[in-house]
C-alpha cells in the first residue's frame, strides 16, 4: 500500500540554485545554426544526458595551417540527405575518447565554434563523428545548453525559426 505524503513546500532557494528568469525555453530538437561554417540551419536533438555536442562529420583529416593543428572535414546539413556536402576546417582544440549511448568508445577531434539557437549566440565545443545512421545530424550536450537555455522535453522547436 502506497502512503501519501504532503510535499514540503519553501521559499528559501536551494543551495546554488539559479535564477532561471530570462532564459529562453528550448524543446527536445531545436534548428541550429553554425554562421562559422556558413551552413544552413540543422536540426538538432537536444539531448541534456549527452555531456558533449556532436556533429555528424565525415571525411575527418587532421592539417596544419601556419603550424596549428587543425581539421578539415564535410558535412550534410539536411537530415537524411547526402547533398549538400559542405567542406569546414577548424581549428583542434583537442583530442578526446567518447563513449556513444549505446557503449562504443571512439577517439574524436574536439573543436570550438559559434553556434545559435533562436537568435542567442554562444559558443561551443562540438565533437566530430559520423552521424548518419542516426536520426539527426547533430546532438546538443547539456554543457552547450547549460546557463544558456532550459530544456523542455515536452515541446518541438521553441525557439524562433532562422531566416
Amino acid at each position: 500500500m502506497l502512503k501519501k505524503v504532503k510535499a514540503k513546500r519553501s521559499n528559501e532557494r536551494a543551495p546554488n540554485a539559479e535564477s532561471t528568469i530570462g532564459k529562453p525555453v528550448i524543446g527536445w530538437r531545436e534548428w541550429v545554426e553554425l554562421p562559422d561554417f556558413d551552413t544552413p540551419p540543422i536540426k538538432a536533438k537536444i539531448d541534456t544526458g549527452a555531456r558533449t555536442s556532436a556533429l555528424h562529420a565525415f571525411r575527418i583529416k587532421p592539417i596544419l595551417k601556419d603550424d596549428v593543428p587543425y581539421v578539415e572535414f564535410y558535412i550534410h546539413p539536411e537530415q537524411h540527405r547526402r547533398k549538400p556536402e559542405i567542406r569546414c576546417e577548424a581549428p583542434v582544440l583537442e583530442q578526446r575518447n567518447v563513449t556513444s549511448s549505446t557503449g562504443h568508445k571512439e577517439h574524436r577531434y574536439v573543436i570550438e565554434t559559434t553556434a545559435a539557437i533562436g537568435g542567442d549566440i554562444f559558443t561551443i565545443e562540438l565533437t566530430l563523428t559520423n552521424r548518419d545512421e542516426l536520426g539527426f545530424r547533430m546532438l546538443i550536450g547539456r554543457q552547450a545548453v547549460r546557463g544558456h537555455f532550459l530544456v523542455d522535453p515536452g515541446r518541438s522547436y521553441c525557439a524562433p525559426a532562422p531566416e
